[in-house]
Formats: C-alpha cells, structure tokens, sequence
C-alpha cells in the first residue's frame, strides 16, 4: 500500500470520527440547552391542580431537553418523594433522555391536604393527567415510569389514557393486590427466621407497629433483603432522605400498616384481566430479590400486546440501586428501541 493510500484512509477515519464527535456535542448541547426564556430556575415548574373541587400545587422538575423522549417519573410508598430516583441523573443525561422528577399530591414539595380523602388511587390517576397536560407530554414522546406503588398508579392510568403515551414502563410491581400479599405469606416470609417471623407476626397481630422493635427487626431481616440490597449503614443518601419524608397518612391508607402484603383502600386491586387492553408499548421490570414475584412480572409482559420484560438477577424492590448496571443498562435499551420505532425490545 502506498504512502499516499495509507494517508488518504486516516484523513477519512479522521473525519469520521471528527463528524460523529461533532454529533455527539450536538446532541449534549442540546439536551443541555434552554428550553424556555426568562429567569432560569433549573428545569423547575409548580403545576395548579384541581381535585375534588378543590385547588393545589405540585412539584415538577424537569433534567435535560430532548423534544422525542421524556420519562416521567411517579415514586412509590405511596408517600415517598421523587428523591430516591435522583439515581437516574447518572444515567440518563449521558443518554441524552430527558426526564421529570414530580412529587404526587401529599408527597415532598407537593401540597398536602392532610385529608385522607384524597388518598384515591383514580384521583391520582386525574391528577397524573393534569400533569401531563400542563408538562405538554404526548403520545410521541411520553413514557410514563411508576415504581412499586407508582407503578400501580402507572398501570391504571394506562388503562384509561394510554393513547396519550409513548410507552409504559412498570417497574418493581405486580399488577394484582391480592397476589402480591400471597407472595409476600407463602414465599417472602418463609425466608425469614422463624423466631423473627414470630416476632414480627405477633407486633402485627397487636397493631402495635409503632413498637421500636418492629422497625429494629424489618430493617435488618426484611428490608435490606428485599428492599435494597446494600448494607444497611451504605444506603444510598437520596433512598434515606426520601424515607426520613414519608407521608403516613397516605402510606397508612392506601398500602396499610403492614410491609407483608396490602391492607389499605389498594387491598384489592387487581388488573390481571384488564392487561390484554393495554396496546402501548410495556415494559416490566422484575428483580430476584424483590418484595414483587419476578415471574409474575414476566407474566404481565406476555398479557399486554407489546410486552418486554427486564430481570435484574442481583437486585431487589430497589433495583435501579442493588443491580444498577443491569437495570439501566437494559432500560436505556428499552428507551431507545421504542424510540426507534420498535414495539418490543428484547432484553436478555
């Protein structure tokens, strides 16, 4: 090969690699730049919402800008804060995916009525769409992510606003009420020591679960096992800060007072049979370790018209921080699949 020929490929390689960087910083500085004028407050909008005929006021804020993929991002408890999923600044900007944290009503920046009557999973529903209205998501660029119980209010807004969706995303759920609690007596407790378990069963049994001891025994035997898989004294910061600001009035109303299984008003909630109506694009998301049954995670994917399922072999309930390589690894695959005009991603 001459000297000439041998220069000719490095200029081109040059040059390829000179365009795919420029890309690159094109599609960073986009993602970065402004997407309104006026005063910058960081990506921050307080959205008015009107609810059984009253007015109030929750948090949004939204990261990164990016017109074709926005992930809008619903926390679980019910009564925990968007904080524990600031994870997903890790990943998710260099990705180029924008996505909005957003406290429900009751929960973090949120107003909170302080009135057990709007502790409704279809009144979060309606709120949910007043969101997404006022944040201008739609069905070319709306994917919708619920975590635990999120992921409950996710499902259920699927079923009546789904044509206003890009995609659903399940993370950490079940879709029925009544399997999870036979899942958390008949596997979940049985893992545990029988003496704990005892215990446990016997603090329930007494409704006294403000009892130290009751919290002493869940963190170490059930929620470092189940929960998140990190040693308890390593938790992640954002994971303690949103715990530290539950809201228990709406925890204790809607999932009860018990971590085995569902008492509150969501006790029996279930959607097994409503999955086939679901057409948008789904993806769920199941861990070994989870308080959730991962094979009925897998189930959900095959009801639903456009399924795919994610298995986070290392992770528990939190799995986005106990198998953090394997559940955004495979999320940001689903993302972009979709957006590339995919139904189904394949994730294995």
């Amino acid at each position: 090969m001459t000297l000439k020929k041998i220069s000719l490929i490095l200029l081109t390689i040059i040059l390829i690699s000179s365009c795919s960087e420029k890309r690159k910083d094109d599609k960073t500085n986009n993602y970065f730049s402004h997407s309104d004028s006026g005063v910058q407050d960081g990506g921050i909008k307080i959205i008015e919402v009107t609810t059984l005929n009253k007015k109030f006021k929750v948090w949004t804020k939204k990261i990164g800008n990016n017109p074709r993929i926005k992930v809008l991002l619903l926390n679980g408890g019910p009564g925990l804060t968007h904080e524990y999923f600031e994870c997903f600044e890790s990943f998710f900007p260099e990705e180029s995916i924008e996505f909005i944290y957003y406290d429900q009503l009751g929960c973090g920046n949120s107003d909170n009525p302080d009135d057990t009557a709007f502790w409704e999973l279809d009144r979060y529903v309606e709120e949910v769409e007043q969101v997404r209205v006022a944040l201008h998501l739609d069905k070319d660029n709306f994917y919708l992510l619920g975590h635990s119980w999120g992921g409950i209010l996710a499902m259920q807004y699927a079923l009546k606003y789904q044509n206003n969706m890009k995609a659903l995303i399940v993370s950490n759920m079940m879709c029925s009420c009544p399997d999870y609690g036979r899942y958390a007596d008949e596997v979940l407790s049985k893992q545990m020591r029988p003496d704990v378990l005892d215990t446990i069963n016997a603090i329930e049994a007494r409704g006294d679960f403000n009892n130290p001891r009751y919290m002493a025994l869940l963190m170490p035997e059930f929620y470092a096992k189940h929960l998140c898989r990190i040693p308890l004294d390593q938790w992640p910061e954002p994971v303690n800060r949103s715990m530290k600001k539950v809201n228990s009035s709406l925890y204790i109303t809607m999932q009860g007072p018990s971590e085995f299984g569902i008492s509150g008003r969501l006790a029996n909630w279930d959607i097994k049979s409503k999955l086939k109506d679901i057409t948008t694009p789904v993806l769920t998301i199941g861990a070994k370790h989870d308080t959730m049954d991962p094979e009925h995670m897998k189930w959900m994917a095959e009801q639903v018209k456009n399924g795919s399922f994610l298995f986070c072999p290392n992770g528990s309930h939190m799995s986005f921080y106990d198998d953090q390589q394997t559940y955004f690894t495979g999320l940001i695959k689903y993302i972009q699949g979709i957006d590339g005009g995919k139904n189904k991603v394949d994730l294995k």
